[in-house]
């Protein structure tokens, strides 16, 4: 059989993956906020997939170069597809918006006023607002030559207004507001109770003509630009590598148009503007019965006492193999230890970093920087580290999309303070999650490790789930050094003892790891795959994952986004089973399990099983050595699988089936092959529900408490003696 039977396309299953996640706006049993921030991030998403994705088609295209994907799409088929079901979701996402959660909001006292709907005394604070604020900040600009207009930023707003013309031959003009990085989009209004405000578009469309006096305005709409963001860098010579950065950056801000959004209720002649105006055709235009941009919604998901509204809140737990009173060094030496982000707390990762920066036996620092927040303590330590005098290298990735300008002025800090800066590698992106601590000691020099399957970030470990791997493992900690400087010093990479590296040896490991479950499986044995990953869209894998199906192997998959496998395929995947979880923290770790005769491998990885993650990147996959580190993450893996809440599971015809239709199986310990629920089993199922995430923070909970009981101070009273 071809890959096309058991190939979805990459573009498509990402769209499915979106929809899964506005699924959650709908979802009732969700909190009012929590909703709105689901659609807010659905709406997010749809920016980078048309900045990205779609902008890599067009592109692809334009260019001649475009080429049948594995499902058997061509380019062209692609942006068609792509088209309707975008256009699709863009329609439930306003329905969803404009009828279930904007009423709800109204009744719960967050309300949004409409210009005919404003009171005396808000129409006055609006009047004020208008001199004091917009009429200063903002710029109407008129359009004479469309070719010679001002740039417009994409994903920003901007107020089309159309003007009765001058003469008979100008029937009409127009001009432009662009709002550019004016962040004010909701005006807070006075009320008398609750929380009313006004989209700023409206209030400026009340008051449009104090821009344009003398005129006469027939129409204004608001607009939205998605531009070309597949804008990449040439790294042949690396000499130069983050002034070519910087000029990737300057040339997103012109590049073609994508997608323009713009309010339903648009003129015919003023659409023919923006069309000429943006160079867009129609397949290209999503019209909003709504607010144009709903991504800026997750705004109002931070307003004040309506907390109610929202989840309750989650502070992650300290670990309790790790003490606080304790040098981490010494925690480390101890045990390996494997943090659960964000039911544990970043915290150990970061404190490792801090001490390192101080302690006079830290001689060297070895790190890797792909995504970091914008006040980061960890870059903070590796600058105070150089500055007392340890060798310090970092690898800092500038292609990290959409962080580029963040990573390019931290390296310029860390290069100031002293720290030895590597610009990735050329020809690829270094996504890998190291850190190594090289530290004096008694017996010699001790390599302490971090590995991760996320990026060292302490913001997004917050809302996360990811792995992080502590640990002075001597053949880890060999193999790391090794690794870090054969990256950085362009050197063949060697062979390592025990972990592997993309783009050389790790996608051949994982393949050898799946064959041998599969001959076990051929020799009468059991065979078992579970892997736990973002995104699965790699031909040679899922090609590899259908060959060990057809052996016998049984394969659990919890892959979150995108993926292009479709299992229950009779003779190809039946064996499969792919689960997907969205729920209210973002999974994101990369935990992989083998069988292998009763010998559990198991695994963490910062890498997907993609072409790009596999072939294109620098990515580590790092085995789990201590026996209860490892439990550990089988238990993690086992209870992913069974969530029969948010887990969604994947039929062969692409589709996802909802929690309640789902066999809260247990991994591994199920007959060959599938058979359908009875009613009864359904009944049950539903009776026995598992949502992983709420399990996690209790177990979390309660482990950190039977810490805390353990470590408190107990006072001994002094007993007189006689």
């Amino acid at each position: 059989m071809s890959t096309a039977e058991v190939y979805m396309n990459r573009e498509l299953s990402w769209l499915e993956f979106n929809q899964r996640v506005l699924d959650e706006a709908s979802d009732q049993a969700v909190p009012l906020l929590e909703r709105m921030r689901f659609l807010a991030i659905t709406a997010s998403n749809l920016d980078e997939f048309f900045m990205v994705r779609v902008g890599s088609l067009l592109s692809s295209i334009r260019t001649g170069d475009s080429v049948t994907d594995p499902s058997g799409m061509s380019g062209l088929e692609q942006l068609m597809a792509i088209s309707i079901r975008a256009q699709k979701m863009a329609a439930e996402q306003y329905h969803i918006y404009l009828e279930q959660i904007e009423p709800a909001l109204a009744e719960a006292g967050i309300r949004r006023r409409r210009a005919d709907q404003l009171t005396e005394r808000q129409l006055e604070f609006l009047d004020t607002v208008f001199h004091e604020q917009l009429q200063a900040v903002l710029t109407p600009i008129a359009v004479h030559d469309p070719a010679r207009f001002p740039l417009l930023f994409g994903r920003t707003l901007n107020l089309a207004v159309q003007l009765l013309g001058r003469s008979e031959d100008e029937p009409f003009r127009f001009a432009v507001i662009p709002f550019g990085r004016f962040d004010l989009r909701y005006i807070t209004l006075p009320g008398s109770g609750g929380y009313e405000f006004i989209l700023t578009e409206d209030a400026i469309e009340l008051l449009v003509s104090r821009f344009f006096p003398g005129a006469t305005v027939v129409s204004t709409v608001p607009f939205r630009v998605t531009r070309n963001a597949d804008v990449t860098v040439s790294d042949d010579d690396g000499a130069d590598l983050l002034a070519e950065m910087e000029d990737v950056l300057e040339d997103r801000k012109d590049s073609f148009c994508t997608r323009l959004e713009v309010s339903e209720r648009v003129t015919r002649p003023m659409l023919e503007f923006l069309k000429t105006l943006l160079r867009v055709g129609e397949r290209d235009i999503y019209q909003a019965p709504g607010p144009v941009g709903l991504s800026d919604l997750i705004q109002l998901t931070s307003i004040s006492s309506f907390d109610s509204l929202l989840y309750p809140s989650w502070t992650p737990c300290p670990s309790p193999r790790v003490d606080p009173a304790e040098s981490i060094f010494d925690t480390i030496k101890s045990q390996d230890v494997l943090l659960f982000h964000p039911y544990e707390s970043f915290e150990p990762v970061l404190r490792l970093l801090s001490e390192a920066a101080d302690d006079r036996d830290v001689v060297a620092i070895k790190q890797t920087l792909y995504r970091t927040s914008r006040n980061s303590p960890i870059v903070k330590s590796l600058i105070r580290a150089a500055e007392n005098g340890k060798n310090v290298t970092v690898i800092v990735e500038l292609k990290a999309r959409f962080d580029e300008a963040r990573n390019i002025e931290w390296a310029r800090q860390l290069e100031y303070s002293g720290v030895q800066v590597v610009y990735g590698v050329r020809g690829l992106k270094t996504h890998a999650k190291a850190c190594i601590v090289v530290r004096r000691e008694p017996q010699g020099f001790q390599r302490y490790c971090h590995f991760g399957t996320g990026n060292y970030n302490e913001i997004t470990s917050r809302f996360y789930t990811d792995l992080s791997l502590l640990t002075c493992n001597r053949d880890l900690g060999n193999d790391a050094i090794s690794w870090f400087n054969a990256v950085t010093g362009a050197s063949q990479i060697q062979q390592f003892s025990r972990i592997e590296s993309a783009p050389i040896g790790l996608r051949e490991k994982l393949l050898q790891m799946i064959r041998v479950e599969a001959e076990r499986a051929r020799n009468g044995d059991r065979g078992h795959i579970m892997v736990k990953l973002n995104s699965l869209a790699d031909p040679i894998m899922i090609e590899a994952l259908c060959e060990a199906s057809q052996a016998g192997v049984e394969i659990d998959l919890n892959i979150r986004g995108i993926c292009c496998l479709k299992p229950g395929v009779p003779g190809r995947s039946e064996n499969i089973r792919i689960v997907s979880i969205i729920d209210r923290f973002l999974e994101h770790a990369r935990i992989l399990y083998f069988h292998h005769g009763g010998d559990e491998h198991v695994f963490i990885s910062s890498a997907d099983w993609m072409p790009r993650n596999l072939d294109r990147r620098v990515e580590l996959l790092i085995p789990i050595l201590d026996e209860n580190c490892k439990k550990r993450a089988i238990a993690i893996l086992r209870s992913c699988l069974r969530d029969n809440v948010k887990g969604r599971l994947l039929t062969a015809d692409g589709s996802y089936l909802a929690p309640a239709g789902q066999e809260p199986a247990v991994p591994g310990k199920r007959s060959r092959g599938r058979r359908k629920q009875s009613a009864s089993e359904a009944a049950d199922a539903q009776n026995r529900s598992t949502r992983c995430q709420v399990e996690f923070q209790r177990r979390a909970r309660e482990a950190a408490e039977a810490a805390f009981e353990r470590n408190r101070t107990t006072f001994v009273p002094i007993e007189p003696t006689h």
